[in-house]
């Protein structure tokens, strides 16, 4: 249940642009996880090293976002 504190803060949050709405609710949502643990940090840091370096190397096209969001949208009604 929400106080009148919460409920004012998010009648405040509500009334701000799009954008910083959705910058304000990832910040949220990031505080929930607690805080990052550092071999995990380091880990996706170096697997987005190798996956940038397969890129510039040309070794990897990607693949569009629309193809990627359509087989999940498929996968999750299946």
């Amino acid at each position: 249940m929400m106080t009148d504190r919460s409920r004012a803060l998010l009648e405040e949050a509500r009334r701000l642009p799009a954008d910083e709405r959705a910058d304000l609710a990832a910040e949220l949502l990031a505080t929930l996880d607690g805080e990052p643990e550092p071999d995990v940090e380091a880990a996706w840091a170096a697997e987005i090293e190798r996956r940038a370096r397969r890129v510039l190397r040309g070794e990897s096209a990607g693949e569009p976002w629309e193809s990627v969001r359509d087989r999940i949208k498929n996968d999750l009604q299946s």
